[in-house]
C-alpha cells in the first residue's frame, strides 16, 4: 500500500500542476477578452453582457460592439489559437522546435497564390480562397522539402530552405502586383495582417472549415507520441511514419491556408507558442497540443490589443500582423540562441564546381558581359520578330542612349556591390549561404529609408547612401551584440539576420498599410528598381563601386587568412577581431550603396560568389574578380529583361534577379538532394 501510494504520488503531482496550468491559462483568455473587448468598444461591461445575451443593438456604439468588437476578438482566438495548434504539430513531427507556417515557407506558398487569385480571379477568392491558398501553400512546402530533405528537417537546413523559398515567392508576387496595381488595392493591409472587421462574414466563413482542428486534436497525439521513439521504434509498434506525415502536414497546411485567407499573414504565432507550452510544462503530445492551442489564442489576442491600442497613438491603423512580427521576432532570436546546435551550422551545403577556373572561363566571362551591354544599348523590343530577330538590334538614337546607359550603369554597379557583400560574408562566417538580405543588411537599409521617407518627408530616391549606411550598420551592430555570447556561430548569425529581416519587414508592410499614392513607388523601389537613376546618381554608383571594390582587392589577405580559421591568421600577424569589423563595415558600404540608388537587391550577393566558386574561383583572389562579373551578367541580363519581355510594360530589374537567382538556387539545392 505504501509503495502503490509512492508510486501514484508523482503522478498526482503532474495531474495537479496540469490543472493548475489549464485553469491560469482559461483565467488568463477570459482576461484578454475582457480587456480587449474593453479595448475596442466604449460600453461598460453591463452593456455588453446585454449584447452578448441577446439585447438588440441600438445606439452606433451598440451596432459597433456587436458587427466589429466581436467578430474581431473571435477571429483572434480561432487564428491565434489555429497557428498554435500547427505550430506545435509541425515542431511535434519534425522534432524542430523552430519549425511553423512561416519558417517552413507555406504562409508565403498561400499568400502568392491569392495574390495570383486576386488579380486574375477575383470573383473567386470567397469561395474557392482557401483552397488556392492551399495549393501554394503545398507547393511551397515541397520546395522546402525538396531542398531540406527528410534528414534537414530537424535542424537549420529547412529554415534556410525555408527562407529562400520565402524570398522567391515574394518577388513573384511584388512582379504581380506591381504589374496589376490596379487589381491590388486591398492587398496591401491584407498582406499585414489585418484582423478588422464589420461584420460576421468571416467568422461564419472560418469557422466550420478550421473544424479539422478538433480531427487533430483526437487523431494526433498518439502518433505524435510514437514519433518521438524515431522511425525505428514507431515501426516497431505497428506506425508508418510516411503516412502519418503526410496526413498531418495536409491537415497543417489546410487550417493555415484557411486563416490566411481570412485575415493575411500573421506571424509568429505559430513559432513561439508552442516553445512556450514546452517550458511551462506541457511535454506529453496531446498535452502540448491543447495547451498551445490555449496560449496561441492568448497570445494573439493580446497581440492584437497592442495593435488596437497603437493604432490610437499612431494617425493610421496598425495592422495585427505587424504588431506579432514585432514581438515574435526578438523571441524567435531568443529560442535560436537556446535551440541551435553546433551541427547546424554547416549541414546544408552547395556542390562544389570545379577545382579551378578555366582560361577559356576568363576569355568568355567579359564576352558575354560585352554582349548584354550591347544588347541593352542596341535592342528594340517593337522591331522584335523570330523571323528576323537581328532587325531589332540597331545602335540607339542620342535619346535613347542618354536613358539607358544609366540604367545599365546602376544594373552592373549593383551587381558589383551585392556580389562583393555576399562574397566578404561567406568568407568571414565561413558559410556559403549567408548573403546580405539574408542577414538582414539590405533591410535594415530598407527601413531606413522608407522611415526617412514617412517621417522626414520626400521622395525615398532622395534620401541618400547615408541613411541606408545608418541602417544596415545598425543591424550589423545588432547581429555583432546577439552573436558575441556564441562566438558568431554561422547558424546563430543567419537565424538572427532571418529574425530582424522579418521584423523590419513587418515594419515595411505596415509603411504599405497606409495605402496612400506613395505605396506603389515605395514598392516598386522596394522591388530593386533602376527606372528612375539619373545620370548623376549613376555616376555617382560606379564611382563608390569602383573604390570599393579595389578596398576589397586591398582586403583580399585578410580574407584568404580568415578563410582558412583564426588561429592561423593571427599566427601570421593579423588582428582578426579589427580586420573582422573593417571587412563587415565594408560589407554594409556596399549594401547602403547600391540600396539607396537601386533599392534592396536579393539573391545576387549569395549566389554570384557561389557560381564563381562552381566554375572554379576557390581562392579569395580569383573570387574577387569573378564574383562581380557574375553579378554584373545577372543584373544586366534581368534589367534587360525586365523591360524588353512585358514591353511596354517594364519590371525591375530586381525583381526578375530573385526570381531567376532563387529558382536557380532552389534548383541547385533541389538537385543535390535528390542525387
Amino acid at each position: 500500500m505504501t509503495s502503490a501510494g509512492t508510486l501514484a504520488r508523482p503522478g498526482l503531482v503532474l495531474g495537479q500542476s496540469m490543472a493548475l496550468r489549464y485553469a491560469l491559462a482559461l483565467a488568463a483568455l477570459v482576461a484578454a477578452l475582457l480587456f480587449h473587448l474593453s479595448l475596442n468598444s466604449p460600453l461598460s461591461l453591463a452593456d455588453q453582457w446585454g449584447l452578448l445575451w441577446g439585447r438588440p443593438p441600438e445606439s452606433f456604439e451598440d451596432f459597433q460592439f456587436v458587427y466589429a468588437a466581436l467578430p474581431r476578438v473571435i477571429l483572434a482566438v480561432l487564428v491565434g489559437a489555429v497557428m498554435a495548434l500547427v505550430g506545435s504539430l509541425l515542431q511535434q513531427v519534425t522534432q524542430n522546435p523552430l519549425l511553423s507556417p512561416m519558417t517552413l515557407g507555406a504562409a508565403s506558398g498561400a499568400w502568392l497564390a491569392l495574390v495570383c487569385l486576386s488579380v486574375w480571379a477575383p470573383a473567386l477568392t470567397s469561395d474557392w480562397g482557401a483552397w488556392f491558398a492551399l495549393g501554394g501553400s503545398i507547393v511551397s512546402v515541397v520546395l522546402v522539402l525538396l531542398i531540406a530533405g527528410r534528414g534537414g528537417l530537424s535542424g537549420l537546413p529547412v529554415i534556410l530552405a525555408g527562407m529562400a523559398t520565402h524570398i522567391l515567392m515574394g518577388a513573384i508576387a511584388t512582379a504581380i502586383i506591381l504589374l496589376n496595381q490596379y487589381a491590388t488595392n486591398n492587398l496591401f493591409i491584407w498582406g499585414a495582417g489585418d484582423l478588422t472587421q464589420t461584420d460576421w462574414q468571416w467568422v461564419t466563413w472560418l469557422l466550420p472549415k478550421l473544424s479539422v482542428a478538433v480531427i487533430v486534436l483526437l487523431l494526433a497525439p498518439r502518433p505524435l507520441t510514437l514519433l518521438r521513439l524515431g522511425d525505428a521504434g514507431a515501426g516497431a509498434r505497428g506506425l508508418s511514419t510516411g503516412p502519418v506525415l503526410v496526413v498531418l502536414l495536409l491537415l497543417s497546411l489546410w487550417l493555415v491556408a484557411s486563416a490566411i485567407t481570412a485575415v493575411g499573414v500573421i506571424s509568429f504565432i505559430g513559432l513561439i507558442t508552442p516553445n512556450i507550452a514546452r517550458n511551462l510544462g506541457a511535454r506529453r503530445a496531446g498535452d502540448e497540443l491543447v495547451f498551445s492551442l490555449l496560449l496561441g489564442a492568448v497570445f494573439l489576442l493580446l497581440t492584437d490589443c497592442i495593435a488596437v491600442a497603437a493604432s490610437g497613438w499612431f494617425p493610421d491603423m496598425v495592422p495585427s500582423g505587424t504588431a506579432a512580427a514585432l514581438i515574435g521576432a526578438p523571441a524567435l532570436i531568443w529560442f535560436a540562441r537556446k535551440r541551435l546546435s553546433a551541427r547546424d551550422q554547416t549541414a546544408l551545403e552547395l556542390p562544389e564546381g570545379v577545382p579551378r577556373v578555366s582560361r577559356r572561363t576568363w576569355l568568355l566571362a567579359p564576352v558575354v558581359l560585352l554582349a548584354l551591354v550591347l544588347l541593352s544599348l542596341c535592342f528594340k523590343p517593337d522591331a522584335f520578330s523570330f523571323l528576323h530577330p537581328l532587325q531589332s538590334l540597331r545602335w540607339p538614337s542620342d535619346l535613347v542612349l542618354s536613358l539607358r546607359w544609366p540604367r545599365i550603369v546602376t544594373a552592373a554597379c549593383a551587381g558589383v556591390g551585392m556580389a562583393l557583400a555576399g562574397l566578404i560574408l561567406q568568407r568571414l562566417i565561413r558559410n556559403p549561404l549567408a548573403s546580405p538580405d539574408i542577414l538582414g543588411m539590405s533591410a535594415g537599409a530598407t527601413l531606413a529609408l522608407v522611415l526617412f521617407t514617412v517621417f522626414v518627408g520626400g521622395s525615398i530616391h532622395e534620401a541618400g547612401p547615408f541613411v541606408a549606411f545608418a541602417g544596415s550598420a545598425g543591424v550589423l551592430a545588432l547581429l555583432l551584440v546577439l552573436g558575441r555570447r556564441t562566438q558568431y556561430s554561422p547558424g546563430i548569425m543567419i537565424l538572427v539576420g532571418i529574425s530582424l529581416a522579418a521584423m523590419i519587414e513587418a515594419m515595411v508592410q505596415f509603411v504599405l498599410a497606409k495605402a496612400t499614392e506613395d505605396a506603389y513607388t515605395i514598392i516598386g523601389w522596394l522591388s530593386g528598381s533602376t527606372y528612375r537613376v539619373s545620370d548623376a546618381k549613376a555616376l555617382w554608383l560606379a564611382g563608390g563601386t569602383v573604390i570599393l571594390f579595389g578596398l576589397a582587392l586591398a582586403t583580399s589577405r585578410w580574407l584568404t587568412l580568415i578563410s582558412a580559421g583564426d588561429a592561423i591568421a593571427e599566427a601570421r600577424g593579423l588582428n582578426t577581431s579589427r580586420a573582422r569589423l573593417l571587412l563587415l563595415v565594408l560589407v554594409c558600404a556596399c549594401c547602403a550603396l547600391v540600396t539607396a540608388i537601386m533599392g534592396p537587391i536579393a539573391f545576387v550577393g549569395l549566389l554570384a560568389p557561389h557560381v564563381a566558386t562552381l566554375m572554379g574561383a576557390r581562392k579569395v583572389w580569383p573570387q574577387l574578380w569573378l564574383a562581380p562579373l557574375v553579378g554584373m551578367v545577372l543584373m544586366l541580363f534581368s534589367d534587360w529583361l525586365g523591360w524588353s519581355l512585358l514591353y511596354p510594360k517594364q519590371m525591375p530589374a530586381g525583381t526578375i534577379a530573385a526570381i531567376l537567382g532563387g529558382s536557380y538556387f532552389i534548383f541547385l539545392l533541389a538537385r543535390r538532394r535528390l542525387r
